[in-house]
């Protein structure tokens, strides 16, 4: 990978419906080019599918996500990645990482209701051998998701504070 699939994969993740003509002009490549290079990266893995960024909030179908933070006891000679695998199968979890800090794994999860997610955790992540610990936080709103601002600067209502 050189310095020029690097630009094109950053074009393409700010807007992966980018055309190729103008991609060729951004790199400063052939069009044949920037076509082949964009075939030989998702051959490779490097770009793994193609997305659309949409704010959940605003089509109003009612959807609610919430980060779980995960302690976790490693696996000898597998370490994270064998509950990692388990918890990534789940059709609510989003995106799973590990991380450095009081916890090992973070979690996005989505569903239709805030009990539908304490459920999922009570009843499918907390009894999982090797977790030790779940901290759960609900999803209130969001900002700013994958580099794509929602909100105009006036947009952003201020909440009330008190003791």
């Amino acid at each position: 990978m050189d310095e020029k699939d690097l630009i094109l994969l950053q074009l393409l993740e700010e807007n992966c419906r980018t055309p190729v003509s103008d991609l060729a002009v951004m790199t400063e490549l052939s069009e044949q080019d920037v076509k082949d290079r964009i075939s030989r990266l998702e051959e490779a893995g490097a770009i793994r599918r193609y997305a659309a960024v949409v704010n959940w909030e605003q089509a109003g179908n009612g959807v609610v996500a919430a980060v779980i933070e995960l302690k976790v006891s490693p696996e000898r000679d597998f370490g994270y990645d064998r509950i990692a695998e388990r918890i990534a199968r789940f059709p609510q979890v989003r995106s799973l990482r590990l991380v450095t800090g009081a916890y090992d794994l973070q979690v996005l999860v989505t569903g239709s209701s805030m009990h539908e997610i304490a459920r999922f955790v009570a009843e499918q992540i907390a009894p999982m051998d090797r977790i030790r610990e779940t901290a759960t936080h609900i999803i209130m709103k969001t900002y700013k998701e994958n580099g794509i601002t929602f909100t105009a600067r006036g947009d952003i209502e201020r909440l009330p504070y008190s003791f």
